[in-house]
């Protein structure tokens, strides 16, 4: 992908993350990155392949991460947990505006809702392979239940919300219940 369509997926990724998904448009998109509209479709004809060289550029981003944390050796179900408290794909500010919204627009974009569910597929089989060394009995269970309670913490402790001075503890709380119950130290 050439730098200038990186960067406009960059663009469109801001102003989801700043405005909401409802805010990008293509000609908001050509605004906010200095083009005008008949430019920005050279790169992106339409809507749709908008959407989904956006959807493929954000799902290669965690990619990138998910096998960084995979170097080295199998991750841990406190390597798991960390990874997604600490959010190493993207600048974890962006990324706790930006996800609300991307679970917003699966609902009216298909292409989002299949991004959705190929990343959280690849990270819950990380998560479920963590669990399953660590005797797991139910790791498909104890993977999806983790990871909704990691994801949730973006909702109230993410940046801007109510108690996003609380982050740094409840981080510290979810990582205490993970080291106790599956004896990890961090």
């Amino acid at each position: 992908m050439s730098e200038r369509k990186e960067k406009i997926l960059q663009t469109a990724i801001e102003i989801i993350a700043d405005e909401g998904y409802s805010s990008l448009t293509m000609r908001a998109l050509a605004r906010a990155s200095g083009l005008k509209l008949g430019a920005l479709q050279y790169h992106f004809r339409t809507w749709e392949d908008m959407v989904r060289a956006l959807v493929t550029h954000i799902a290669g981003h965690y990619r990138k991460s998910f096998d960084a944390i995979q170097v080295g050796g199998a991750p841990t179900v406190s390597d798991c947990a960390l990874f997604l408290l600490s959010e190493p794909a993207t600048d974890a500010k962006l990324s706790d505006r930006l996800w609300p919204q991307l679970w917003a627009m699966q609902q009216v974009e298909p292409l989002v809702a299949d991004l959705l569910d190929d990343v959280y597929s690849e990270f819950i089989t990380i998560f479920e392979k963590a669990l399953v060394r660590e005797g797991s009995e139910a790791p498909r269970a104890e993977a999806l239940a983790l990871l909704s309670m990691l994801e949730a913490g973006s909702l109230f402790t993410g940046s801007g919300r109510r108690w996003e001075s609380d982050r740094a503890d409840v981080n510290a709380v979810v990582m205490k219940f993970i080291d106790a119950r599956y004896g990890e130290k961090l």
